[in-house]
């Protein structure tokens, strides 16, 4: 791979490429300063304006409880280092339900009050839910009395009676947490605006490879009730949020033809539905 071309007002040197997935290069690199710093470099793809909006709610965090963006030019941003350490890890080592207060920690300070007025480009959770809504319309024009249908009818009751309204990362999971030089950051925000239960909603799903967590009703159940605690807000209203949140991202993977991942969040959905229903 050809050696990166990065903005010389940064000053930067020493790339490696640390990560790639469809939307992005990640660098790190040596910053003028000798600190480390991440360079994220996007790549031409349909959801570049989610990125972007993460970059306007980045500037406007000023890296409280987020990474810093320290400067951006077109498609390319320069970030603080958050670290190496994901939450992942840390739920390897001491298990599930210290990870989750850690990310509701984090979730805390994402949610803090700011001083500055939110970037005026952040997406609309009605908007950012069409995917689940054309899906649940397809089905219901089908005849199909489906989870889709029911989560849509959940999301619009939730858009309809917000606890609250503002800046939301979008995105908040075991692997978009963090550990570093300051401690605990959410990387990889989407710039979403909207109700802060969407925010605790796909901790649900996480980690990917791990449904023995995400299936199991006991830990629905306790992770519910921690988050709602932080947010403030009714257990079965986080519920509400989950079951939402992974309808909404089934029917991105339909769209892509993913199956097999549609499947799998169908099923968590269904799992969360079940506790949320037991009571």
């Amino acid at each position: 791979m050809d050696q990166p071309l990065f903005p010389d007002r940064w000053n930067v040197s020493d790339p490696t490429l640390i990560a790639e997935t469809f939307s992005s290069r990640i660098w790190k690199v040596r910053l003028g300063d000798g600190d480390i710093g991440i360079v994220k470099s996007l790549k031409p793809f349909d959801d570049v304006e989610d990125e972007l909006r993460g970059a306007h709610l980045l500037k406007w965090r000023r890296g409280e409880g987020m990474v810093r963006l320290l400067d951006v030019e077109g498609q390319q941003m320069l970030l603080e280092y958050a670290g190496e350490r994901m939450l992942v890890d840390d739920l390897n080592e001491h298990g599930d339900a210290a990870a989750t207060e850690i990310a509701a920690e984090v979730i805390a300070r994402l949610h803090s009050p700011s001083q500055y007025p939110p970037p005026p480009d952040l997406q609309a959770l009605a908007e950012r839910f069409r995917s689940l809504f054309r899906k649940a319309q397809a089905d219901r024009n089908a005849g199909e009395d489906s989870l889709y249908v029911e989560a849509a009818e959940i999301a619009q009751r939730l858009l309809a009676d917000p606890h609250d309204v503002r800046p939301l990362h979008g995105d908040v999971h075991h692997e978009n947490i963090l550990h570093g030089p300051r401690g605990w950051l959410a990387i990889d925000p989407k710039g979403v605006i909207g109700d802060p239960g969407f925010d605790a909603a796909n901790l649900f799903y996480n980690p990917l490879e791990r449904d023995d967590l995400c299936l199991a009703p006991e830990r629905i159940a306790s992770m519910a009730a921690v988050l709602a605690g932080t947010l403030g807000q009714d257990v079965r209203i986080i519920l509400d949020h989950a079951i939402a949140y992974g309808c909404l991202s089934a029917a991105w993977h339909g769209e892509d033809g993913n199956r097999k991942d549609e499947a799998r969040e169908l099923a968590v959905a269904a799992a969360i539905r079940a506790v949320r229903f037991s009571s």
